[in-house]
């Protein structure tokens, strides 16, 4: 099922009137290690988490095999040690404080960790996320974190205005030459997202089924 559904994806990525690359992310919390590896062996590389421990036990299970792996999830302070030693890309970078400690917690030994700024699109306020106003601030502090590879911005919009969202999300990250990367749209948008300019696509339940 995993390998058919991944192909449906594929082909729904590829159906999209675009010019841009688009990875496939799958979201792969509260999935298993048997469920990842069945798309693993059908050549998916990229893998998105929510919860840092269950994230930790699945990238142990799976190392060396190649994994790109992405944290999604809401970060508080003492997750940020673990998230800097076990990931490549972070998602959900919405505060300075978490930006500055990742960097300081990277080792050494890695590459830089490749991030986005999550942006509160919407202005919403149960949501979490950097303000549209705020982007230019936040930015420049990104010059002295050296162990940190700001590459571009990640929403989730309102979904009864998602198309609006998406479409000044896409006219946003064109004001900064040197962002490339738009992490937006899940399985239900994801064809809206790529319209508008999504460079990165973060799917679960089309790929895993409905969690029950």
């Amino acid at each position: 099922m995993i390998k058919d559904n991944l192909i449906k994806v594929q082909l729904r990525i590829s159906q999209v009137n675009h010019t841009q690359s688009v990875t496939l992310v799958a979201v792969s919390k509260t999935r298993s290690v048997y469920e990842l590896q069945q798309a693993i062996d059908v050549g998916q590389q990229h893998f998105a988490e929510n919860y840092l421990q269950e994230a930790l036990i699945k990238i142990n299970h799976l190392k060396g095999q190649n994994l790109i792996w992405h944290f999604i999830g809401p970060i508080q302070s003492n997750k940020t040690l673990k998230i800097a030693k076990n990931f490549d890309w972070v998602h959900s970078i919405g505060r300075l404080k978490i930006a500055q400690r990742l960097n300081d917690q990277r080792p050494k030994n890695l590459p830089k960790l490749k991030v986005l700024l999550q942006i509160n699109i919407d202005n919403e306020p149960t949501k979490s996320g950097v303000l549209v106003g705020q982007i230019d601030e936040l930015i420049t502090h990104f010059e002295s974190l050296k162990n940190l590879t700001l590459r571009g911005f990640m929403c989730v919009p309102n979904p009864f205005s998602s198309a609006q969202s998406f479409s000044r999300m896409e006219n946003i990250i064109k004001q900064y030459s040197n962002l490339d990367v738009l992490s937006m749209g899940m399985s239900h948008d994801l064809e809206l997202a790529i319209e508008n300019g999504a460079t990165s696509v973060r799917i679960g339940a089309d790929i895993f089924g409905k969690r029950t």
